[in-house]
């Protein structure tokens, strides 16, 4: 089984990405939402995931390469805050 739970090679892939993200951010809401308000969180969960993925994950070269960096943030930043929704409440009505 695994021997180590958090790798750069796990950082490298779009599960690790997401989680660590996630993680950041959750840990780290608060003080953001104090600060700033409800709504700056998914500015700064796009923040932490475009950091991570040009550390980590950056893609291609030039513009092109920033560009789709810059995509695959944007889905982890999704895919993290969407995440976290469906695991703390998952029969949460919208209204």
């Amino acid at each position: 089984m695994y021997n180590d739970f958090m790798t750069p090679e796990v950082l490298t892939t779009f599960v690790g990405l997401v989680l660590a993200t996630n993680i950041i951010v959750q840990f780290t809401k608060s003080i953001v939402k104090k600060q700033f308000g409800d709504g700056f969180v998914r500015l700064y969960a796009f923040i932490i995931a475009l950091i991570l993925t040009f550390l980590f994950s950056k893609i291609g070269e030039g513009f092109q390469g920033i560009i789709i960096t810059i995509l695959n943030a944007m889905l982890i930043t999704v895919a993290a805050l969407g995440g976290y929704e469906m695991v703390s409440d998952p029969r949460a009505q919208k209204k």
